[in-house]
């Protein structure tokens, strides 16, 4: 479906950090989906970061945004510390909106 979130893993040279990148539109149709698969990428990784790119997301809900945080905390309960990088604009401004940045790793 066009728009719709996709996620890309990479892991660092030095086999600390999993970086993913999401791209698209990530609403209640992908949340789910992408919060499952953020979830059980932190638990099988042996890395002990997971960095989350959304310089890419065009659409972000708040049905999305929870299933982000849920997700943190899930790579949480793993031992891995789930950040987000480079949020777009509608990312930043939903994380501002809602007061989550200290949770994603974000500076205000």
């Amino acid at each position: 479906m066009p728009g719709s979130a996709m996620i890309m893993y990479e892991t660092s040279s030095d086999g600390i950090t999993l970086r993913a990148a999401l791209a698209g539109e990530l609403d209640l149709a992908d949340a789910d989906e992408v919060r499952d698969n953020l979830a059980a990428a932190a638990q099988a990784s042996p890395c002990r970061f997971l960095q989350v790119d959304v310089s890419r997301v065009t659409l972000i809900d708040s049905y999305a945004l929870g299933a982000l945080i849920s997700a943190r905390n899930s790579a949480a309960a793993a031992g891995v510390t789930l950040t987000l990088v480079s949020p777009s604009p509608p990312v930043a401004k939903a994380i501002a909106v809602t007061g989550l940045s200290a949770a994603f790793g974000l500076t205000s």
